[in-house]
């Protein structure tokens, strides 16, 4: 069976954070925890790891796997940014916002169908934080078999995806299964594709044009 890390005790984070960093320079799987649901990450520049994490999950490219950063200033090394992302970055990173945009021409990845996007968040948890500083981006979905619901641990997460995760970091319930609100910036005008964590009013006080679902 897969190793499961508990992160509440220091010594074992540390070995399950020195663990997850291998496995993804090995091509392999990992869950962590987020500030939302936990999730399955792979190298997001290893396009057969990113295809066993859609394989693990059952699904299919046309439902491309999201990029989690461990810094703002990761952003522009994946993103094409402008000052609307900056402002939104700036207010409500790390969180519960994630940014559909135009993916950096000059990368050579393989995310599933994206129409050259990316959906990229930083999230608000220190377990997955401390990951990605030693990994660097991760491609990230949350950690369930499609149609399942989505882990609120990593123990639940292994009783779905068992063998096909090399590493399970263990944070405790997450407490909290909104989703992130995802906001598209790629069009002329920035539109909410999802209502999540973060509310209309909230995004607009900072981007007034900001249009929500229903505009």
């Amino acid at each position: 069976m897969s190793p499961l890390y508990d992160c509440s005790d220091e010594t074992k984070r540390q070995r399950g954070v020195g663990a997850a960093k291998r496995a993804i320079r090995n091509g392999k799987l990992i869950v962590l925890p987020t500030d939302t649901v936990y999730g399955i990450g792979a190298d997001a520049f290893t396009p057969d790891a990113v295809a066993a994490l859609l394989t693990a999950k059952g699904r299919g490219r046309n439902m491309p796997v999201p990029v989690l950063v461990g810094s703002t200033s990761t952003l522009g090394g994946v993103a094409v940014t402008d000052s609307t992302v900056e402002a939104l970055v700036k207010t409500f990173w790390p969180g519960g916002l994630t940014l559909v945009c135009r993916e950096q021409p000059s990368l050579r990845w393989d995310l599933g169908d994206t129409d050259g996007t990316v959906a990229v968040r930083m999230p608000d948890h220190e377990v997955a934080l401390e990951v990605l500083a030693q990994t660097g981006p991760l491609a990230v979905s949350s950690a369930n078999v499609s149609g399942q619901p989505p882990a609120q641990s990593a123990a639940e997460a292994r009783d779905q995806l068992g063998e096909r995760v090399a590493v399970y970091l263990e944070a405790g319930p997450t407490g909290n299964d909104t989703p992130s609100t995802i906001v598209d910036v790629t069009g002329s005008l920035p539109r909410v594709l999802r209502q999540g964590a973060i509310g209309l009013a909230e995004l607009q006080a900072v981007v007034p044009e900001l249009r929500g679902l229903e505009e």
